[in-house]
């Protein structure tokens, strides 16, 4: 019969962890007597010594075991018990560690997510939102509107009047394209990415103009380029 009982003392490899006994020890469900022979009691005994108390083990108080052989043999069917409670408490443990890094993954893909390309559509909504603007420092807002208003965004702008129909960003690389009533519209957006935390090198590329189909309505064709932070 091969048995290994409790966690291994780090120090220790897996084969001093374990023992072969000829029969089972103990007392089968606190009725039914093992054959308990003297030289696998003495393994078992053993076994258990160099297992720490905290993993159902003796290691801190070795030595103590009953000399009387029933006394031993009762001794040593608690301690299997509290070795099993011990193993299963482990097991209960490891599951929840397991749930808990888990969790701790989940929220790291989380805030990784918000920190990355899903960032940058977080911004431009905030661009696009009416009565809002881009994340900038208020302090350094605040200076350039009195050091040169006309570089500073405009609260009063109606994003409704301008679209975006393509959005590309690769390797930190945008490109956006739309629709927009007129090049102040254009120049509005341009301008609120180049003041925002999370674009630089804002570059506005050759317009045009087009009449939707639709509504008849002139309207300007747009493509700009920028850099991302994130």
């Amino acid at each position: 019969m091969y048995v290994r009982l409790g966690e291994a003392d780090p120090k220790l490899s897996q084969d001093n962890m374990a023992v072969s006994i000829s029969a089972a020890v103990g007392i089968r469900n606190g009725v039914q007597m093992m054959p308990n022979t003297p030289g696998d009691l003495a393994k078992i005994t053993d076994l258990f010594d160099r297992i720490h108390v905290r993993d159902g083990g003796t290691m801190e108080i070795g030595g103590l075991w009953q000399t009387e052989r029933m006394a031993l043999i009762s001794e040593l069917a608690a301690q299997i018990d509290q070795s099993r409670k011990a193993v299963a408490k482990h097991t209960e443990v490891k599951e929840k560690l397991a749930q808990l890094r888990a969790r701790e993954e989940a929220i790291a893909k989380l805030q990784s997510a918000r920190s990355g390309p899903t960032s940058i559509l977080l911004e431009l909504s905030r661009l696009l939102t009416p009565g809002r603007g881009p994340t900038v420092d208020p302090g350094k807002l605040g200076q350039l509107r009195r050091d040169d208003p006309a570089a500073a965004f405009n609260p009063n702008w109606d994003a409704r009047r301008l679209w975006i129909v393509n959005f590309r960003e690769d390797k930190r690389k945008l490109r956006i394209e739309g629709l927009a009533r007129d090049g102040e519209d254009v120049s509005e957006l341009a301008r609120r990415m180049s003041l925002s935390d999370y674009f630089v090198g804002v570059k506005l590329l050759p317009a045009r103009r087009q009449v939707d189909t639709a509504t008849k309505v002139e309207l300007v064709r747009f493509s700009l380029e920028a850099e991302v932070k994130y």
